[in-house]
């Protein structure tokens, strides 16, 4: 029998006692500016994410502390506090889990909410009945070399589709509605748009770092320096030329994936310049932020406003009384 999980994220209230389990997702010793260390912490469980710190951590603690490290489960005891808007942790007590725990893992892994198999199936579906048979080789070859990896991956090391297989789900979504865009504004390539939709974040598998179980500690030295940006470009480039893919669709191609950001503060160093790139960019957005408000309408009592999102701008969410 596996021991069930005392409190899920989700139902946190600030000033409440807490002790729990949860899966790390980061963790950092840093020195504050009282000049003595802490650990700083982004836990888990398969209902989101909650920052934590443990405050003014002895010498004699850091080694044991230092063992804890992303994909493993510890349990804490904390206080819920807020800061600037935000749910979080103050841990007074931290220990690392075992088997004598004998927790469900099921409790501490979030996970897109559809079978990795079914998604990539779906998706691979769509690209193999392509017409063009350019855009159908390159799609399907990047899916087949990916498909491991793909079973897993989030989309993100934090913020929207930052689970398991959430990489999948981001796309599946992406292309459901380019599908169906497509059917209003009819001068738009269908198939144009929906490869710049499997290929726009395909290089997140080499930006991102991540476990198999999609809990990501952060970014790849690739990833720091580059981006996924400029990798899938790099990558693309390479493709095209091995296929024999004609000039203009592949930096069509590469354009849709190097705009798809649309500002320069956010890694794009051009904005979109034909009908299909514009929409990949909103269709993009436009996943990312629904994703972002159904996990703050989830975590949110009905007739209530959620915590501040950062990823919103700070808006608050509210949840209408069902």
């Amino acid at each position: 029998m596996h021991l069930m999980k005392d409190l899920y994220i989700n139902d946190l209230k600030t000033g409440q006692e807490v002790v729990s389990y949860f899966i790390v997702k980061n963790s950092t010793i840093k020195v504050g500016s009282n000049k003595k260390a802490y650990l700083d912490l982004l836990l888990g469980d398969c209902t989101g994410e909650i920052s934590a710190k443990k405050w003014d951590i002895a010498d004699e603690e850091i080694p044991g502390l230092e063992r804890i490290k992303e994909g493993t489960v510890i349990k804490v005891k904390a206080v819920v506090t807020e800061w600037n808007g935000m749910k979080q942790l103050k841990v007074t007590r931290i220990r690392l889990t075992g088997a004598e725990d004998n927790l469900d893992m099921t409790d501490y892994i979030k996970a897109a909410p559809e079978k990795p198999e079914d998604m990539y199936d779906y998706i691979y579906g769509r690209a193999d009945a392509f017409e063009d048979e350019e855009l159908r080789t390159l799609c399907t070859g990047i899916l087949k070399n990916s498909k491991e990896k793909l079973m897993y991956y989030p989309a993100a090391s934090k913020n929207h589709h930052a689970e398991m297989a959430g990489l999948l789900y981001h796309i599946k979504r992406m292309l459901l509605m380019a599908e169906n865009v497509c059917k209003v504004y009819t001068n738009l390539k269908k198939e144009l748009l929906m490869a710049g939709v499997i290929i726009h974040d395909f290089q997140k598998l080499t930006e991102i770092e991540s476990n198999e179980m999609g809990v990501s500690p952060g970014y790849s030295f690739e990833g720091k320096m580059l981006g996924h940006l400029v990798l899938g470009v790099r990558e693309l480039e390479k493709l095209a030329q091995e296929q024999g893919m004609s000039r203009e669709k592949a930096v069509l191609l590469e354009h849709m994936l190097i705009s798809h950001h649309y500002e320069p503060e956010f890694g794009s160093p051009k904005k979109p310049l034909f009908p299909e790139a514009e929409m990949l960019h909103y269709l993009d957005m436009i996943d990312a932020k629904m994703y972002d408000m159904e996990e703050a309408v989830a975590g949110t009592e009905p007739g209530q406003f959620s915590e501040r999102i950062w990823t919103l701008d700070n808006r608050t969410v509210y949840r209408m009384e069902e």
